[in-house]
Parts: structure tokens; sequence; C-alpha cells
């Protein structure tokens, strides 16, 4: 079985960045990025994961199978801010793959600064206490009301600002929300795709004249 890494080595996403949309239509190409048992087992904590067969995100990747090596936090905290950032933008499209970006990232900002360490480990443990034990584990409607109750403080702020690129600024978000990518570098999208969402009505013919070409 093939093995996505999300490491602090791999790219923000299921694929590498570089090759990113790449093609004219938008589309992420597939690619093989093996994970080794070796590596596997390097980090703090391991998260690991699947996505479901025939989905969006499933179809960028090689595997069905995710894993996210931690450096300073441990799995269970990993899974405690990955169900904080469901409770904070639930989306029941995107997968805990996306999700994982984000531990991924505020993972890496508590590698290198002890005093962020230290604020997201009581910001978790905080949210275990509150939900009797186990957090990940309470009911999806009490990790709301808790993540709810932390509105303004230090912790709350720092998660929930991080959600913002973490889990919309990758390539698989953009490929469940239909989103294909920067454009500008391929000429903008007047010639390609300005039109093309299935997810919003067809605008009126007079509220889209023909574009100035020149």
């Amino acid at each position: 079985m093939r093995v996505i890494p999300i490491s602090a080595n791999a790219s923000l996403t299921l694929v590498d960045e570089s090759s990113a949309c790449a093609s004219e239509n938008g589309e992420v190409p597939r690619l093989d990025l093996p994970l080794t048992r070796r590596s596997l087992l390097r980090g703090s904590g391991v998260m690991m994961g699947t996505l479901a067969a025939g989905s969006p995100v499933a179809l960028l990747a090689p595997s069905t199978a995710w894993a996210l090596e931690l450096k300073s936090l441990s799995k269970s905290q990993g899974e405690v801010i990955l169900k904080m950032g469901r409770a904070l933008y639930p989306h029941k499209r995107l997968p805990d793959a996306v999700y994982a970006l984000l531990v991924k990232d505020l993972d890496a900002k508590a590698a290198g600064d002890a005093a962020t360490a230290k604020m997201l480990s009581e910001g978790v443990a905080a949210l275990d206490q509150a939900a009797g034990g186990s957090f990940a584990k309470a009911p999806e409607k009490k990790r709301k009301e808790l993540v709810k109750a932390m509105e303004g403080k230090e912790f709350f702020a720092a998660v929930r600002g991080q959600c913002i690129t973490s889990l919309y600024d990758n390539d698989m978000a953009y490929k469940v929300f239909g989103y294909p990518g920067s454009a500008w570098e391929k000429g903008g999208y007047i010639t390609r795709g300005f039109q093309d969402l299935k997810w919003l009505p067809a605008p009126p013919a007079k509220a889209s004249p023909a574009p100035y070409l020149g």
C-alpha cells in the first residue's frame, strides 16, 4: 500500500506544488509519493487516515491512505486540533487529510517556538478537560460548544487564524470547491474557465458582455 506523506519536508498538499495546476485546464497531475516505514516512525507522533474512494481528493492521489509525521505535537494532541478545526470551519466534503494540514502547520510552529508549543499543549489539555477526558471523541455538538466557550483566548485565535490558510490555500480544497487555481500566469480567466462553475446559476447574457480582447 502506498501512503501519501504530509510531513515537514512535504508540500502543503498531497501533491508536489511545483507541478500543481500545471496543465492548461488547471487539473492537478497524479504523483507517486511513497512513505517508507522508517520515515513514518521518526516523528514524535504520526497521524494516519484514508480518503474516500472516488472522492475529488482521492482522484488526485496515488493512494487512499495518508500519514502526517509530527515533530512537536503528539498524535492525540494532533487529533484534538484536527477536530477543533472541523468545529471552527465545518465542511463535510473536506476529508480529514485537509484538516491534517492545519495540524501540520501548527506543529511546525510549535517545533520552532517553545512558547507556541506550550500554548498549544495547554489549549489542547483544556479542551480535553472540558470534554471530560477526550475532546476528539466527544459528540460533534459538544465539541462545537466547547470550542465556542474558548473564544477570545490565545489558543482559539491561533487555531482559527491558521485555519484560514491551511484549510483553503491548497490543491485538495481547490479540487473539492471547484477552484481551478491561479490563472494570471496562464493568461487570466477570460478565455479559460471564467464561467465554468457548476454550483452557481448561469448569469443572464446582458450581465456578461463579450470581453474586449484588443
